[in-house]
This record gives C-alpha cells, sequence and structure tokens, in this order.
C-alpha cells in the first residue's frame, strides 16, 4: 500500500523545484494541484480547466489528496518543464500567454489550446494559421454608440494594410463603417466591464482623441482567436515600424493592459469649477491617464500625459485649500508643467491605488515616442 506521508512529502519536494514552482498554465506561484495525466503541477485556478477536460486531464491536491505510488513516479519522471517542451513547442511569438490576474476565457482557452486542441505541439498548425496569416474576419457583437444594445457587425482584420474595419450592413459594397489603423490600435479583455464573459474593448486614435468599441463573441475559442490575431498583425506592423527592435522591445507594445481604472471626481484647471464624477484609465504603457463620463464611452472626454519627476511631474496624497463641490474626501494632486490636476477618491484604499498607479508612471523613464505623444497632446489644448 502507498506510503501516504511519503508521498506528499515528495510532491512537495517536486513543486519547490524550479520548473514546478509556478502553475504550468497561468505562472502563478506555488501551485497546490497537479495533473496526473499529463504531469504539471498547477494553481487552483487553472485546476479548474482540467478539470473540465477529464479525457486529457485528471486532477488532484497535492496536500490534501491520496497519491499512489505510480502517480508520483509519473509526476516525478515528467514536470513541468518536460510537458512545456512538448506542448509549447510551437506557441508563436505574439500570442499572449496568460497571467495569474488575467480574466477566465484567456486562461480557459490558453489551457484548452495547448491540451485539447495541440495546437502548439506542431500537428495543428491550421488552427494557428487561422490567427497567424495577416487576414481573419468574422461577426463580433458589438456595443451601439448612444446604448446598450449589441448589434452584430462583420469585422475584417488585414495585414495588407495593417487596418480594421467593420461594416454595419452585410452588403460589404457600400463600405465600412470605420477603418481603424493597426498603428494606434490597442485590445484587452473588459468581461466585467462590458457584461459578457468573452467581452472585449479596442481602442483606437481617430484625430488624435481615443476612441473605445466593445465588442464580445459567444465563442471563447473565437474571441481569443480575434485577440491573437490583433496581436499578430500588431507585431506585424510594429516589426515593419521599427526594423531594428528586438522582440523582447516590441512584445510589450503590442497590445497593453490598464494599470488602473475607476471611478473618481475631477474639477477644472481653476479648482473652482464643480467636481464632476468621471471613469479613468491610466494606461502605463502610453503614458495616458484618459477620462470618460461612463466605463462604457465611446470616446474620451480629455486625456493628461504623465511624465517623469525630472521633466515636472508628481503625484502625492493631498486635498488642496479651496477646493469646494467634491462628494468625496481623498484628494490626489497630480503636478505637471502646465497644471495642477485635483482628483478625489471615494476611500482611503482607491486613493492609495491611484497614487501608486501614477508614481509607478511617473518612475519609469520616457523613451522616444513618449516625447511626442506629450507634443501631440500638448498640441490638442
Amino acid at each position: 500500500m502507498a506510503d501516504r506521508d511519503r508521498n506528499k512529502k515528495v510532491l512537495l519536494d517536486l513543486v519547490k523545484h524550479p520548473n514546478n514552482s509556478h502553475c504550468a498554465d497561468c505562472g502563478a506561484p506555488e501551485p497546490d494541484w497537479a495533473s496526473y495525466k499529463l504531469g504539471v503541477f498547477v494553481c487552483l485556478n487553472c485546476s479548474g480547466t482540467h478539470r473540465n477536460l477529464p479525457a486529457i486531464s485528471r486532477i488532484k491536491s497535492i496536500r490534501l489528496d491520496f497519491w499512489d505510488d505510480d502517480l508520483v513516479e509519473f509526476m516525478r519522471a515528467n514536470g513541468n518543464a518536460a510537458a512545456r517542451s512538448i506542448y509549447e513547442r510551437t506557441v508563436p511569438i505574439f500570442y499572449y500567454r496568460p497571467q495569474p490576474q488575467d480574466c477566465v476565457v484567456l486562461r480557459d482557452q490558453w489551457i484548452r489550446a495547448k491540451y485539447e486542441r495541440r495546437e502548439f505541439t506542431g500537428e495543428s498548425m491550421h488552427l494557428q494559421h487561422a490567427y497567424s496569416s495577416g487576414f481573419y474576419e468574422g461577426i463580433l457583437l458589438k456595443k451601439g454608440k448612444d446604448n446598450k444594445q449589441f448589434l452584430k457587425r462583420r469585422f475584417i482584420l488585414s495585414a495588407k494594410d495593417f487596418t480594421l474595419k467593420y461594416f454595419t450592413r452585410e452588403d460589404q459594397s457600400k463600405g465600412p463603417k470605420a477603418v481603424i489603423a493597426i498603428k494606434d490600435l490597442n485590445a484587452v479583455f473588459q468581461p466585467e466591464k462590458i457584461g459578457h464573459k468573452h467581452g472585449l474593448q479596442i481602442t483606437y486614435l481617430q484625430e488624435e482623441h481615443t476612441r473605445n468599441l466593445f465588442v464580445y463573441h459567444d465563442s471563447g475559442e473565437e474571441i481569443v482567436f480575434w485577440f491573437n490575431a490583433i496581436r499578430a498583425t500588431r507585431y506585424a506592423y510594429l516589426k515593419t515600424a521599427f526594423p531594428v527592435a528586438s522582440d523582447s522591445e516590441l512584445i510589450p507594445w503590442i497590445t497593453r493592459n490598464y494599470l488602473k481604472e475607476g471611478y473618481m471626481e475631477k474639477t477644472g484647471p481653476m479648482q473652482r469649477e464643480p467636481f464632476k464624477k468621471r471613469w479613468f484609465v491610466l494606461n502605463s504603457r502610453d503614458r495616458k491617464l484618459l477620462y470618460f463620463k461612463t466605463p462604457l464611452d465611446a470616446v474620451e472626454l480629455g486625456a493628461v500625459f504623465i511624465g517623469t519627476e525630472n521633466h515636472g511631474y508628481s503625484v502625492r496624497e493631498s486635498l488642496p485649500k479651496g477646493t469646494r463641490g467634491n462628494k468625496w474626501k481623498c484628494g490626489v494632486t497630480v503636478e505637471t508643467p502646465d497644471r495642477q490636476f485635483v482628483f478625489m477618491c471615494e476611500q482611503e484604499r482607491e486613493q492609495k491605488e491611484w497614487v501608486e498607479a501614477f508614481r509607478e508612471v511617473i518612475s519609469r523613464p520616457m523613451v522616444p515616442q513618449d516625447y511626442n505623444t506629450e507634443a501631440n497632446m500638448r498640441r490638442r489644448r
């Protein structure tokens, strides 16, 4: 009969090994679960998807469940590095590998792509071709500009002219409703904001102003295909625009998650104007603080560039004297070379999170394109 204590100790020793000390799928530290069919150690969140694939993966807790000797030996003989050499052999450079904080659909489809569809073993290259070919089209449900209704729209993504187009009619001869340049496009999953578990936010510039499209697809596989098709096209554009840049320099710019989002109150430049509640989005890579009336607005109301301390930017927790009309009392003051911005948060926790997020951007050195962004935003005012 298997020695329960001995086998538990073996598993706990195995999971301390550098190759196994992070989840095989999302990279979360100290995984507590393992697939004894695949030989990988995974976190609690990723174990849920594995549990939904019983023909491919079987899950046990390495701390709580009983393990037979042969299963422990299988884990010893395999592990995360061995599995990665098989199931991640041909992952494209642009393909998004989920992180622990990412939404369910990204983690779920990454796990299914690896083990169920075997997209990256070299056996199913036709699946990769679908989002790697430089052309992708299909129907997405898009939120209307002035209402909450989502309507079917045909989207066409092309690396030939680096554009994303969408059409309001099936008859494409009438022309697209919008032609979006890949140059300024970003995509990020926003299921909670959009109200659908596969919600994707597409952001782009039009006449130097940020615009949003909110879309989803009922199929998790299809929406993640769209996301990676966008990333493939963005990567191709960046390779063309910056031919001497390395992949390690380009990959963070393919798509960017937002550093912080949420409501704050905002007053005007004289700090005597009434405070108004606005939805703020801080994009650390673009160094922009955008604000909208609501989270699902199509067009920004305004934007603030966030530079470095050496260029006259700073942030602090404060409530300047003379402020009035604010309902919230937790103040954040952002200094720029041109003016002082005063924001109010509802709670101290939000105040501290915003200050920390601003400081993270301010502490990061500016790159050449940041100076162009700063100059363009100053010309807008």
